[in-house]
């Protein structure tokens, strides 16, 4: 799970301005620190199903965001992409 301080350093290291929690930048990488502790579990907890179903749920999450981010400022997408990873 995600502990308060992985919180605020995920939130300080995506936000647009010192005031900022909730911009996609910020729900975009808290989804994706989410999804991957979630893939990690799935190693040793195969059956896992309901646990499955919300991790499929942020995954389409994650992708509307992406998408509205990609609409609104490309250059920004292209940046998050690097920074978290997520193409190749």
């Amino acid at each position: 799970m995600l502990s308060n301080e992985e919180k605020t350093k995920i939130i300080k290291e995506n936000r647009i301005n010192p005031s900022d929690t909730g911009s996609p930048e910020v729900q975009i990488a808290l989804i994706t620190n989410r999804i991957n502790y979630l893939s990690k579990h799935f190693e040793t907890h195969k059956k896992d199903y309901h646990s499955r179903t919300g991790l499929m749920k942020m995954v389409g999450r994650r992708k509307r965001l992406l998408e509205y981010l990609k609409k609104q400022d490309t250059k920004k997408y292209e940046s998050l992409i690097k920074k978290l990873k997520l193409r190749k």
